[in-house]
Formats: structure tokens, sequence, C-alpha cells
């Protein structure tokens, strides 16, 4: 297990590299000066944009301007903002929102998926296979906002269960709703997969040995059907920590959350580069930290990868 999980470790390192290159290289190559847009209508005197411009390094080649920025962040420095504000201030702030938000809808979706994939696989072809079936393809179908501002009227409006916004604070009872709303897509995706995945595991060899040797159908269900048919679907989890971290965008939009999503779409709004590629580059981290995660789930899920060679 320890040579596998640092082998695996040993493979992030070019690909940390490699995406936040390209994630500076974009940001920075895009057209506009971020220190005109900074002043807006005023215009500074020429000397005090060299000043700032130096002050961020602007004035340098891009490829100068990338390894101070990727030293920095290896000090634990993420840079200000071109306004002077320190970007690990705001990564403070905005990110254990996200964090409680996507960890709530990540739950929703993991517990309510695999159970609801598990039974409609185990009852293939019955009212309850095809009435999820039917369900998830609708939550596929429907945008986000559609289903956040329909879950927002119903359950924040007109019955009161939860509040319509959430406030500063974010407690866990006001993400829940948005926090399903967060999830309704992944939880199709996963019921889908889970279901796909139960179904052809029943047809297994080893589950029709394991059934002949007269093991109790729970024992054969949890022990051989689920573990063996969680390994794609603990895959798509690995990657959708990181989507649903960035893409909450448009459900903290609705519910007015101050989290990672809406920082990152004001800052680019606003031109502030150094906001977005530290932002950015934390949930490029993230994202290579659930897929290491994965990899050692794989070796506890499957034996033919804990004791391979």
């Amino acid at each position: 297990m320890a040579w596998y999980a640092g082998r695996r470790l040993l493979q992030l390192i070019p690909v940390f590299f490699g995406a936040t290159f390209l994630i500076y290289f974009m940001v920075f190559a895009l057209p506009g000066d971020p220190v005109a847009a900074l002043y807006g209508d005023k215009q500074p005197s020429p000397e005090v944009i060299a000043q700032v411009r130096a002050q961020f390094n602007l004035d340098k080649p891009f490829i100068v301007q990338y390894l101070i920025w990727i030293g920095h962040v290896f000090q634990g420095n993420l840079g200000t903002t071109y306004s002077g504000i320190p970007v690990i201030d705001q990564l403070k702030q905005a990110f254990p929102i996200t964090f409680r938000l996507s960890m709530l809808a990540l739950l929703f979706e993991a517990v309510a998926g695999i159970l609801v994939g598990l039974v409609s696989g185990l009852r293939r072809g019955r009212i309850f296979d095809n009435s999820a079936l039917v369900v998830s393809l609708l939550l596929i179908s429907v945008p986000t906002f559609v289903i956040g501002f329909l879950l927002q009227y119903f359950f924040g409006v007109k019955w009161g269960l939860f509040a319509t916004t959430v406030s500063a604070a974010a407690s866990w009872r006001e993400l829940a709703l948005p926090a399903i709303v967060l999830a309704t897509v992944s939880f199709a995706y996963i019921v889908r997969l889970t279901r796909s995945s139960v179904a052809e595991t029943m047809n297994a060899d080893f589950v029709r040995t394991a059934t002949a040797k007269g093991l109790k159908r729970r024992e054969v269900i949890y022990v051989h059907i689920l573990r063996n048919s969680l390994v794609p679907v603990v895959t798509y989890l690995g990657v959708d920590i990181g989507s649903l971290m960035v893409g909450a965008i448009v459900t903290e939009g609705i519910f007015n959350i101050q989290g990672v999503g809406g920082t990152v779409y004001r800052a680019i709004q606003l031109g502030q580069g150094p906001t977005v590629v530290s932002f950015v580059a934390v949930m490029v981290i993230i994202f290579m930290l659930a897929n290491l995660l994965v990899d050692l789930l794989y070796a506890l899920l499957d034996p033919r990868i804990r004791y391979a060679k």
C-alpha cells in the first residue's frame, strides 16, 4: 500500500505544475490591462502605472511571473489582489463555507444515490427501478438554476422549512437546501451508475458461487455485490469533490452564499488575476488529493489492486 501511494503521489507533481502553468497562462493572457481596470475612469500618471506593474511583477516576462508566483505559493504566500487585500484572507473567509456546502452535497449524493441505485439494480424492471430512471433523467435534463429556484420557492418561501438565503455565518442548517440543489445532478448520475454496476455484478461468477454456497442474501448483497460495484462510483465521487467546490457558482448565486464560487466569479469580473489563479490552484490541489484518495480506496475495495506488483 505504501509504495502504491508513493508512486501515485509522485505522478501528481507534474500534474500540479502543468495545471497551474496553464491556469496562470490563461488568466494573464486575457486581453486588457488589469492596472488600468483597477483605476477605472481615472487615468493615473505613467509613473504610478509603472510602479503598480512593478509591484505585481507585471513588467516581467510571463515565465518569470509564473516562477515568482509558484515560489511564493510553496512558501504559503498566495499574493495580494490589485487592491491590496491578501488572497489568503479571502480564501480563509470563502473556503470553509464552500467546503461545508460541498461536503453536505457529497454526503447526500453518496448515501442517497448509492442506496437508490442499489435498490434499483436489485429490482430491475420493476416500478421502483423505472421510477428511479425517470427521476434521474429528469434531474439530469433540468438545469441546476431551475431546480434551485423551485426548491427555494417551495421549501423556503411557500412552506418556510428553510431560509431563502444563507447568512454570513452559513450554518449547516442553512446550507442543507443549497447542498441538495448542488447535488441533484450528481445524485442522478450516481443512481444510474450504481444501478448499472450492481446489475452487472449480479451476473458475475463469484456472486453465483456465493449464492450456491448458501450465504445469506444480505451478506451476498453487501459483501459481494455492493462492495465490488462501488469501484466506478468511488471514481465518480472522487472527481466530483472538486467539481462540487468549483461548480457551486450557480448555487451560491441563488442562495447568496459568499463562498469560493462567488469570490472567483467576482474576481473574474473585476480582472483580479491573483485571486483567480490562487483560488483555482487550491482547487487543483483538492482535485489531486481527491484522486489520490480514490486510488487508495481502490486498494481497499479491490484486492487485485492491493496485492498487485
